[in-house]
């Protein structure tokens, strides 16, 4: 580290929901000026110094004063790491600056983004200083995006090495899933549609799946938009309400990696819900499904630990090629989606970073692209997902 780096991370947003779980996450993986010197960052010392005895890790945890509406404790907060982690969102109101000081600093930064027209915005703006400075941005290093994304590039590695060519077509079904959402998940959604409101060609960017490949188009994509029977895997298949963000992930992977899957790679995901009526019947009902966006959840409020502890997921990814070669893989979380397993993805991403300079070098990056088989290893051996090929 140069002199005026201290730590190796911090969390910024550590008072908040996600923020907290990630810091215990940290402590019990890490400890305090181990292996990884981290840092509690946020807006009030008062308040650090609560949520740090609240969730009972040592007095010794540094605390870092910055706040979004404050540019210089912003500025002095990237200046004093090596890597940021941010859960501070919604990102389109509150992370545009943050991502800005990085590139400017060449600081890492990882996030949980799953805000599509705000990511199209950072890449046009800073994708090309990030690459000078040398800062590493990370966007969706959460449930979105780091299961499906990590989940198509374990399926290709292992497409390659046995059939010697990637998999050209590759469904993502969501097989099991229990857990639920957090205040924050809800204000991103509805800040991302207060600027559809406001701005039409943001409605253009939610809809193309090629929204974050720099105007590089591949070949068509099925909507994903309405109940489907996969007859390959004998189950209806719903519309799954994160597709929109991982698509485009992972549509950035393949872009970035140089487009090692082929021209004509297809992707889309969605929901299994089972097969005969019932299983059309459920499609049906998820597809007509609105309450999320009518929830009332605030910012700061989430699942119980309890409900995070007993949540899991199972993902399935089938490859299938014009020459008839087939493979599918699992991908499994052991903690509910949405934070338990989010806030082990984002602090191992982190890491992954920080101990790996020689991954990617500066720009803006998606998990698959930037870290993909080191990441892989990663959350096998430290966060409790599995990469399986069935």
């Amino acid at each position: 580290m140069s002199p005026k780096q201290r730590f190796d991370l911090v969390v910024y947003g550590a008072t908040g929901y996600t923020g907290r779980l990630v810091c215990e996450y940290l402590n019990k993986r890490y400890g305090v000026n181990g292996d990884v010197n981290w840092a509690m960052a946020g807006r009030s010392r008062e308040k650090l110094e609560q949520v740090r005895d609240e969730i009972g890790l040592p007095l010794e945890v540094p605390l870092v004063i910055a706040d979004s509406d404050d540019l210089a404790s912003v500025n002095d907060m990237v200046s004093s790491t090596n890597v940021v982690i941010t859960t501070v969102g919604p990102y389109q109101l509150y992370g545009s600056d943050l991502v800005a000081a990085c590139v400017a600093a060449g600081t890492d930064y990882v996030d949980l983004c799953g805000e599509p027209a705000w990511m199209h915005d950072m890449i046009a703006a800073h994708g090309e200083a990030a690459k000078a400075s040398g800062a590493r941005i990370v966007f969706s290093c959460g449930f979105d995006s780091i299961p499906f994304d990590l989940g198509v590039v374990f399926l290709q590695q292992n497409a390659l090495e046995k059939f010697g060519a990637p998999m050209s077509r590759v469904k993502g079904r969501v097989k099991a899933m229990k857990g639920g959402f957090s205040g924050g998940t809800l204000a991103s959604l509805k800040a991302t549609m207060a600027a559809a409101a406001k701005r039409p060609e943001v409605i253009q960017v939610m809809m193309t799946p090629f929204a974050l490949t720099e105007g590089v188009l591949g070949v068509d994509q099925p909507a994903g938009n309405a109940p489907v029977f996969d007859e390959d895997l004998n189950s209806w298949s719903a519309p799954f309400v994160m597709a929109t963000i991982n698509t485009k992930n992972i549509h950035r992977s393949h872009f970035l990696s140089g487009h090692p899957w082929g021209k004509n790679f297809v992707y889309d995901e969605m929901m299994l819900t089972g097969p005969g009526e019932k299983g059309e019947a459920t499609a049906k009902a998820v597809a007509a499904d609105k309450s999320m966006a009518a929830s009332t959840l605030k910012p700061g409020e989430g699942p119980s630990k309890e409900e995070r502890e007993t949540g899991f997921y199972e993902v399935l990814f089938a490859g299938s090629d014009d020459k008839g070669n087939r493979m599918m893989v699992s991908v499994k979380g052991d903690k509910d989606p949405g934070y338990g397993s989010t806030s082990k993805m984002i602090a191992e991403s982190a890491v992954c970073l920080l101990k790996n300079p020689q991954a990617a070098g500066g720009g803006i990056w998606t998990p698959g692209a930037a870290l993909g088989l080191l990441l892989i290893e990663r959350l096998r051996n430290n966060a409790g997902l599995s990469f399986e090929v069935l």
